[in-house]
């Protein structure tokens, strides 16, 4: 039987305890791919950004066993732009190779020890400017949910740590079990990296006459050409009313998150079968493999071929 894959969570004084929380939480429910440990730099209860500290159960030496490292965030005015000796100490034990993960604040102590020089990397958008001034080695990106740099991830604040979590669980183990995990936690399956820490919409009222029903009935017909007109008028309204309304709702346009949905289902069959590009390019309601294809590279910037290896292994050309 594999040994289990560790991931080691590290927590910091000032650390938020939502965050600190997710990666054990997530990566647990991946019905035993995973082990989760806690450590501090001493092995002394931590304080945290609320009324209560907590106690941990390891100290700095479970890093030097992690597969992986995650680091969550803490109190914005503890960051500093040089580690202090206990964190560096501790983060001089991590094995060489060994995945680093960071949440929202997190990515200062990755930058701090030199680990995001010349890389891309988020943070959260509201310490961006002081991300940037004290680390102009660090190629910041401030817009997105988190970003895969390969052996180190980066994400933006609160719930993006869930985001990251799953998204290392799709890369490990598949769709399959990171849609299993996400049912588990009651979260979204799939947040796109890319897609926008911050959009600027007040949150909508709550109406009887919103766009949701017709928004799973498109989920359900995603094989079938679909119009903004086809939309409108299954939720009974005018284009523009529904247009207006859908985009205050969901935070972009009905036409760009029917490509979003589609992409996202082909990418789901990808993973999970061996359907050639084309019959899954009908399947979410592409007009053919080559639509798929130009949609799959402008989001993630890969073929379908090339995705599909990435979770399914070296297939024949055929795919």
């Amino acid at each position: 039987m594999a040994p289990l894959h560790r991931v080691v969570v590290l927590a910091v004084d000032g650390v938020y305890p939502f965050e600190l929380g997710i990666p054990s939480r997530v990566f647990v429910a991946a019905d035993g791919r995973y082990e989760v440990l806690t450590c501090s730099v001493d092995g002394r209860p931590v304080r945290t950004n609320s009324d209560f500290s907590i106690t941990v159960e390891h100290g700095p030496e479970a890093l030097r066993t992690a597969d992986t490292v995650v680091i969550p965030p803490f109190t914005a005015t503890d960051v500093t732009a040089e580690l202090t000796q206990p964190v560096a100490q501790a983060l001089a034990s991590v094995a060489p190779g060994t995945r680093l993960v960071s949440i929202c604040t997190g990515a200062f102590v990755l930058a701090a020890a030199g680990l995001l020089d010349g890389r891309r990397a988020t943070t959260h958008w509201m310490v961006a400017d002081l991300f940037r001034a004290r680390f102009p080695h660090v190629a910041l990106d401030p817009d997105v949910l988190f970003i895969d740099d390969g052996d180190v991830l980066t994400s933006a604040g609160a719930a993006s740590g869930l985001d990251v979590c799953l998204h290392i669980i799709r890369k490990d183990h598949g769709s399959e079990v990171a849609n299993q995990v996400a049912r588990m936690c009651i979260v979204p399956p799939w947040r796109d990296g890319g897609q926008a820490q911050y959009i600027q919409h007040p949150v909508p009222e709550a109406t009887t006459s919103g766009t949701a029903t017709t928004r799973q009935w498109a989920l359900e017909n995603l094989h079938q050409p679909m119009t903004l007109t086809d939309l409108a008028e299954h939720a009974h309204m005018s284009l523009r009313t529904f247009a207006r309304r859908f985009t205050e709702e969901v935070g972009m346009s009905p036409g760009r998150w029917l490509i979003q949905q589609r992409v996202d289902r082909a990418r789901h069959l990808l993973e999970t079968t061996d359907l050639p590009v084309d019959e899954i390019a009908g399947q979410v309601g592409f007009a053919g493999g080559t639509s798929l294809r130009e949609h799959l590279n402008a989001v993630i910037g890969v073929s379908p071929l090339a995705y599909r290896r990435t979770f399914r292994g070296a297939l024949s050309p055929t795919h």
